[in-house]
């Protein structure tokens, strides 16, 4: 039987913070992409709650959490994962972070090392100069409501090359749309974290492992923020982290391929070497 996820909602002084757990074990806390929410472990979740307790927050800004009151960096977000840790009673955890969620996640772990187990990156684009440029342009640009409605078919069909379904492409909508008249807080602060990643990432000293799908790194180079190869700014940074490559991977893989995904993390989280 699968476990149950429940959903609640954490305060904080800057808001409330939605989040989903379940199961019960060791702990492994998940952190979406922008402009996802937790709905993008839906797949993943009933999976990793067979053998863990397993916890995904909307970060603020994004699906049902708060907007924050003010531009969040990649610092401030990681100050949310502790404060979701300690009203949980978790003193160490396990964390899986994808695109945004990535970032978010190797931050924690080079400034709470004492509070990290095991660290999963997701999808970790190497940005560069042109990359933060582009970066900052689409937060300047923003999702803006048009009074004919046409942002809504805009979305609809943003990504129609990969995303798979109709159901998926409705989930992927639905949050798009939360982020509407808005600041995009994540592209902001990845944008001003994206050129420090490197030295932030070399301190890490947790095992790692880096997983990447191919095809989503490719969408990124079609789209002029980053290059496919600037990715492996990520394993030179953290040498010891095992590298695991879906060739098939889009952008949506966590919601498309969750048993390869979770198969890999698994084995991972239940290495004892």
């Amino acid at each position: 039987m699968n476990a149950k996820i429940k959903r609640a909602f954490l305060d904080t002084e800057d808001g409330q913070i939605l989040y989903r757990i379940g199961g019960e074990g060791e702990p492994l806390l998940l952190l979406h992409m922008n402009p996802r929410s937790s709905d993008e472990y839906r797949e993943l979740m009933p999976i990793f709650a067979k053998t863990r307790r397993v916890i995904a927050m909307d970060l603020m800004g994004f699906g049902d959490s708060d907007k924050p009151p003010r531009m969040y960096t990649i610092a401030d977000y990681a100050k949310t994962v502790i404060a979701l840790l300690d009203e949980l009673g978790i003193e160490k955890t396990s964390i899986f972070g994808n695109h945004t969620g990535a970032f978010i996640a190797g931050e924690f772990a080079a400034a709470y090392p004492d509070r990290i187990d095991r660290l999963i990156l997701g999808n970790v684009a190497g940005f560069g100069q042109d990359g933060k440029s582009e970066l900052f342009r689409r937060f300047e640009e923003g999702f803006k409501i048009e009074a004919d409605g046409s942002h809504l078919m805009q979305r609809w069909l943003a990504r129609s090359r990969y995303v798979g379904s109709a159901e998926l492409n409705h989930r992927w909508v639905l949050d798009d749309l939360k982020c509407f008249g808005d600041p995009l807080y994540a592209v902001w602060a990845v944008g001003n974290y994206c050129l420090e990643a490197d030295a932030r990432f070399r301190s890490i000293e947790c095992p790692t492992l880096i997983i990447w799908g191919l095809d989503d790194m490719q969408e990124f180079e079609n789209q002029s923020l980053a290059k496919v190869n600037d990715r492996l700014f990520l394993s030179q940074a953290i040498p010891h982290g095992k590298v695991v490559e879906f060739e098939r991977g889009t952008i949506c893989m966590m919601n498309q391929i969750p048993e390869e995904v979770s198969q890999v993390v698994i084995e991972f989280l239940n290495d004892s070497e």
